[in-house]
């Protein structure tokens, strides 16, 4: 693969006109698409999942019941300056506006509180139900508007009316604020690690053709595909963040090899083969793991992971082929000033290779192999791994921190450790006690997740003040919780001797199980011999006692039909929701085996070693376990909330752990990959596993650094969405990535790679015979340029 896309990155950068123009017709094509086939208008937010119970009740509901099959709406009116919904002014505003209200359209029925005897004991609160025969997403996207409108004239002195209920749930989320400010803040960053506004525009640029073709391109497909506004800002937020990281990753490797007078064209062609090659594997994961999303069998979450998936591979696309035309454009205004700060930066970690004054190879003085004077393997002078002289760790006699005198590890006299070296030397210099620190620390953030209650978003969490959220508040409070989310039983009768009795008998039955606030009268359908019966829990809709409710009527429905003959079915938006949370827990745990399974094996491959894979493994669980823990207590818990814009508590979204195995998985790898394989690299060619644990942060240490800060903000600059469940996996990815970037990859990884030594790369020999060697870092493209020796020999200043 590396030779491949060596080759190609050099097309691309001597063909760069026409591969521009190739970009720009793709964006172009997708446009048109998208215009003529689809739009943001035709994003559907339904939930549904094909063959559960509540499912095939709706679906049947369709044909025996279409006023209720579809969504329905919430007018809410409140009476004020102590007067009642009851008395006759009031009365009248009230059937005045429901009839204003059944001639909005798409309206099926409304049913008048009066009829309904949905008025609030005190007399101060009304509900009437709206009805539509098609769901949320099939509504007009002025129909809600119509209907706030149709019912405005009562809202005058005296009276108060709010307008809710399931149709306003799971609105489109608006992501427009955010992608500019997760833009803005990574140019910062980008600006900051190149010390070039050139430099660093050319990510953003190349990202921002990455995504308008994946968004444009999925929303051209909304016209026959089922994509929700949800996916389409998923993969807006993944690939924007992985198209900047993909290119930092790519453009800084492009950037070393022209501070060390390589030309522009072969130093873009060899950093699409050595960085792009590690690109393309860390894509290729993201892309695995959310395409396995697809097996889960619910429509929204195969949405979510096929945008998310092409998102990023169009991601690695551009990286590999577009980007290196850029480069082409940009020529030799990439390369480092002279004396600056950048061209010191970047001389200095060449120069502070693996060769010292006097070493051939891996040898010192009269050392041989390893050996240095008298020292054997991996030690010096008196026989102490990784010491020489003094015995102080990686420091000589005479040395100062971060400078020897001769070769122990990989620093040479006068080097200086940069900031991310400096770091993994603090974590390391104690690596047992680091590991004890990072596991205690994590898992004190991971324990609130043991109580995590999963459901899907409703009203409930809302912004404050929305129309819909008030009036959730007000039913909630003058008619009781259960009321925003009644249980829908359909019970078919066509077996029993007296319908009728028997559907009477069902709703009696069901009335006396716990948790049962009221139960509707059921409503006949002669033809088809069903009823339908309308239950009010006791508790919320996402309170776990209404989940055992919803349970316990499908756990009596073999003792109903011995005495009915009646077979029921639950449904309704409240068991919708706990038959998605029940599908999702069920597929988490296969799921989670795949997913690092699949790291195990990847990783195997990739660094041809036991400890790796197993340590990525851990560290990934560790992140995970933490993240969701610290969602738990944001969102669940109410911690620190009001910093992001949650202003009410409740529970995590049923999708959420799932999507976020999926991405932090991919995004986790990319950072292994960057970091651990220039370690490996080291330790092969100087066989001294702490020095190698040192190179890799003074090579990679930097760069992913600003990969997980620029990840990091872009996903938190989706905090300002007003879906709570965008909301949530925005903070779950941006915590994830900076925990997994920051806490297991600089400090977890380097502490366990510093306790295992030789170890961590040991492979067994039969094992090693038959993997295949893909040789992610290009080593067969030839040697990474390496400073002169005076370089090496002058002390930097940089960090």
């Amino acid at each position: 693969m590396p030779a491949f896309l060596h080759r190609l990155g050099r097309l691309a950068f001597r063909r760069r006109r026409r591969m521009l123009a190739l970009w720009l017709a793709l964006v172009a094509a997708a446009v048109v698409c998208m215009t003529a086939f689809g739009g943001t208008g035709k994003l559907d937010n339904t939930f549904s999942i094909p063959g559960s119970e509540s499912q095939r009740a709706l679906d049947r509901m369709k044909t025996d019941f279409p006023t209720f099959s579809g969504t329905s709406a919430q007018i809410v009116f409140t009476a004020t300056d102590g007067q009642k919904v009851t008395d006759p002014a009031d009365s009248a505003r009230i059937r005045a506006a429901l009839g204003a209200a059944a001639s909005a359209p798409q309206v099926a029925k409304v049913v008048s509180p009066f009829d309904a005897h949905t008025i609030s004991a005190d007399g101060t609160t009304a509900v009437a139900q709206v009805r539509y025969e098609v769901p949320q997403s099939a509504l007009e996207p002025n129909a809600l508007d119509a209907l706030k409108s149709a019912v405005s004239g009562a809202n005058q002195q005296g009276m108060r009316v709010d307008v809710g209920g399931s149709a306003f749930g799971n609105a489109p989320s608006e992501s427009h604020r955010s992608d500019i400010i997760g833009v803005g803040v990574a140019l910062v960053i980008l600006t900051l690690t190149f010390g070039s506004l050139l430099t660093a525009g050319i990510p953003v640029v190349t990202a921002l053709f990455g995504v308008a073709t994946a968004i444009f391109g999925a929303l051209s497909l909304t016209g026959t595909v089922s994509i929700s506004s949800t996916a389409q800002s998923l993969a807006l937020m993944i690939g924007l963040a992985v198209g900047i990281d993909y290119a930092l990753f790519i453009v800084s490797r492009h950037r070393f090899h022209l501070a060390h007078g390589m030309e522009p064209e072969e130093s873009a062609a060899l950093a699409v083969g050595t960085a792009g090659s590690a690109v393309v594997f860390a894509g290729l994961t993201v892309v695995i793991a959310m395409t396995g999303l697809t097996v889960v069998g619910i429509p929204y979450l195969t949405a979510m992971g096929l945008a998310a998936a092409g998102a990023v591979l169009i991601a690695v696309l551009v990286a590999t082929t577009l980007l290196p035309a850029i480069l082409g454009f940009a020529g030799t205004r990439l390369t480092p000033g002279p004396g600056s700060r950048a061209m010191r930066r970047e001389q200095a970690v060449g120069g502070a290779g693996e060769d010292a004054v006097g070493a051939t190879g891996d040898s010192l003085a009269s050392g041989t192999g390893e050996n240095v004077l008298s020292g054997t393997g991996d030690n010096v002078a008196d026989g102490i791994e990784e010491s020489v002289a003094s015995r102080t760790g990686e420091i000589v006699a005479g040395g100062t921190g971060e400078h020897v005198v001769s070769r122990t590890g990989e620093h040479v006299a006068g080097a200086a450790a940069n900031a991310a070296e400096r770091w993994f030397r603090l974590v390391t210099r104690r690596p047992l006690l680091t590991l004890v620190a990072v596991v205690a620390s994590l898992g004190a953030l991971a324990w609130p997740a043991h109580d995590m209650r999963l459901a899907l978003p409703d009203n409930g969490t809302a912004p404050t003040s929305s129309s819909q959220r008030i009036a959730f508040d007000r039913v909630g409070e003058k008619l009781g919780p259960g009321f925003n989310g009644p249980l829908l039983v359909l019970a078919d009768t066509s077996h029993s001797s007296d319908p009728a009795t028997a559907a009477q008998r069902v709703a009696a039955t069901i009335g006396a199980l716990p948790d049962v606030a009221t139960v509707g009268k059921p409503v006949a359908n002669p033809a088809t011999h069903t009823a339908l019966i309308q239950v009010i829990p006791d508790s919320a809709p996402s309170d776990p006692a209404t989940k055992t409710l919803v349970n316990s009527i499908r756990d009596d429905r073999a003792a109903i039909q011995r005495d009915t003959g009646a077979t029921v079915q639950v449904t309704g938006s409240t068991a919708v929701s706990v038959d998605v949370a029940a599908k999702l827990n069920s597929a988490l745990i296969p799921f989670a085996a795949v997913v690092i399974g699949l790291s195990l094996l990847l990783l195997l491959l990739v660094f041809r070693s036991l400890v790796v894979p197993l340590k990525a493994a851990a560290g990934f669980l560790l992140s995970i376990a933490a993240t969701l823990g610290a969602v738990v207590g944001v969102f669940q818990l109410g911690h620190l909330g009001s910093f992001i814009g949650v202003d009410t508590t409740g529970p995590v979204s049923s999708f959420l752990p799932i999507i976020l195995l999926a991405v932090l998985f991919g995004l986790a790898m990319d950072y292994e990959v960057f970091l651990v394989s220039r370690m490996r690299e080291s330790y092969l060619h100087t066989r001294n596993p702490l020095g190698a644990v040192h190179s890799g942060a003074r090579h990679s240490g930097r760069v992913v650094t600003a990969a997980a800060l620029i990840m990091t903000s872009v996903f938190a600059a989706f905090l300002t969405s007003d879906s709570t469940m965008l909301k949530q996996i925005a903070f779950a990815l941006a915590a994830g990535v900076l925990l997994d970037a920051f806490v297991i990859r600089m400090t977890f990884v380097p502490a366990v790679l510093a306790l295992t030594r030789h170890a961590a790369w040991w492979l067994p020999k039969w094992l090693e015979r038959r993997l295949p060697d893909l040789d992610i870092e290009g080593d067969r493209l030839g040697p990474a340029p390496t400073a002169p020796e005076s370089v090496a020999l002058t002390p930097s200043t940089a960090d």
